[in-house]
């Protein structure tokens, strides 16, 4: 097997470099504070396209393709060395599939297509450091890169299909008109594969695409011509070469209208391609008539006697064939099902119960926020908290009903609920849920009326607001005037 035109590939970005935790230390140096450089970037992969292959073939013998890890971070702030990028080679008219959707088609030589995005390197500790945490004992763990499973799916780009049955010339037919040497004999289903060959006609190049032998009922799975219909979708004319023996039970008039039958269930844009028909083998004495009853029959038709073995009308099948080519429209490049864009902002977190005592966790940012944590550092485990908190994960939980001692998964890591430290206002309280209730204004008034009356200061009156105190104009030029008379 030589020919390959589908394949699943598993893609894997790299890793993040993790961030170093480390201390500048000196001699004559005595607060040298943190100096950890954050890990480099996980190397991303592309697929890019080569006009040289023309087969997915070593692909399937190399499936599983890893992108490079990023360095990790060091001490004097030396951020790790970045991951290498992966390219994947592909041939022209490869469609990149993922999840039944359409990421990409990729028709033009050269096109480079990111599929699997690079983790972000950890940040080092010096990246923690802060006014009121001048020496941070923190660091994270490499950012995990993207794990896609893809489908890719190769539909060969020509100008010209040559369709027909089996045994009717079309090897012979591009061997004559190309440098391409399909393999040749004088039994049907000769062709196994799709061949692909370069023609040139008065100055006009152009290719040709030659697929295995059409039979009756190949759209529904007979014969080889239903694994490779998808290959002729992106030519711009059809040239149906027709045996004047016919094949088996059909004959040579009957292939036309059968032919055309095929193409219309397989794909009704097929049928509807310029098509021009040439009766080949024009040698064989019944060549002629049959000839005559096919130009009577499909009158609307350009149909021409030809010899592609001694080479006899081809000229004026290439004559018609360059001038269809010219006015024919390029094919268009199969895109996504919906053409819809919706803009939504995707939530951190969503909580699925498993039951028995388990809470699973979704979500790609919050599974990202365990991955890089040191769980054998301290402050790195109480930030974890603080973020659950901050972004209301542990609400969540409790109004799903979270008890002390359940499990909540994130990704491969698991944590037992301990419970938050407002336990005893959600028992006093069933609908607090977990955090304090904001207060009011008239709340905040009532506090601040007690605290002046227990120092001995005047209570505010019920219209008094929070308003900071106006400042009268004589105090700001007695001011004034002192500042004049220092100088």
């Amino acid at each position: 097997m030589s020919f390959l035109d589908r394949v699943k590939i598993y893609v894997k970005a790299g890793k993040g470099g993790d961030g170093c935790l480390s201390f500048r230390r000196e001699k004559f140096i005595e607060f040298g504070g943190p100096n950890g450089g954050s890990g480099g970037k996980g190397g991303d992969v592309y697929i890019k396209t080569d006009r040289n292959l023309t087969t997915l073939l070593e692909l399937a013998y190399n499936p599983h393709i890893e992108a490079q890890d990023g360095g990790k971070g060091g001490s004097y702030n030396k951020t790790g060395a970045g991951g290498e990028d992966k390219i994947i080679y592909v041939p022209c008219g490869t469609i990149i599939r993922k999840d039944g959707a359409v990421l990409a088609d990729l028709t033009e030589n050269g096109r480079q297509v990111l599929v699997a995005r690079g983790g972000r390197g950890g940040r080092g500790n010096q990246s923690f450091k802060s006014h009121s945490n001048t020496a941070p004992h923190i660091s994270e763990i490499g950012q995990p890169g993207e794990d896609v499973t893809l489908h890719l799916e190769l539909k060969v780009l020509a100008d010209l299909g040559l369709i027909g049955f089996p045994n009717a010339g079309k090897s012979t037919f591009l061997a004559k008109i190309s440098a391409a040497r399909p393999k040749i004999a004088d039994y049907p289903f000769t062709t196994l594969n799709p061949n692909l060959g370069i023609a040139m006609h008065k100055k006009v190049s152009f290719a040709a695409a030659d697929i295995p032998g059409i039979i009756e009922g190949a759209s529904e799975g007979k014969g080889l011509g239903h694994q490779f219909l998808k290959h002729i979708e992106r030519t711009r004319v059809l040239l149906q070469l027709v045996d004047p023996l016919g094949f088996k039970d059909s004959s040579a008039i009957d292939s036309v209208k059968v032919i055309e039958n095929e193409l219309k269930v397989f794909n009704r844009e097929l049928a509807k391609k310029p098509r021009i028909i040439a009766v080949n083998k024009a040698d064989l004495p019944v060549a002629k008539e049959v000839y005559r009853k096919i130009a009577r029959k499909y009158k609307t038709r350009k149909v021409f006697l030809i010899s592609a073995a001694t080479g006899e009308g081809v000229s004026k099948v290439l004559d018609e064939i360059v001038r269809v080519i010219k006015s024919a429209p390029a094919p268009a490049a199969e895109t996504a099902k919906s053409s819809v864009v919706v803009h939504g902002v995707e939530p951190l977190f969503r909580i699925a119960p498993l039951g028995d005592g388990r809470f699973q966790i979704y979500g790609r940012k919050i599974e990202d926020m365990v991955n890089m944590t040191h769980f054998n550092q301290e402050e790195g485990v109480i930030r974890l908290r603080k973020t659950f908190k901050k972004i209301g994960l542990e609400k969540a939980l409790v109004k799903k009903g979270i008890q002390p001692g359940d499990v909540i998964v994130v990704g491969a890591k698991e944590f037992e609920w301990s419970g938050t430290e407002f336990d005893n206002e959600l028992v006093e309280n069933p609908d607090f849920a977990g955090y304090k209730r904001r207060t009011t204004q008239e709340e905040r008034l009532e506090k601040r009326r007690e605290r002046r009356i227990k120092k001995g200061i005047f209570a505010l009156s019920p219209k008094q607001t929070l308003r900071p105190p106006r400042v009268r104009k004589k105090h700001l030029k007695n001011k004034k005037k002192k500042s004049a008379a220092r100088y």
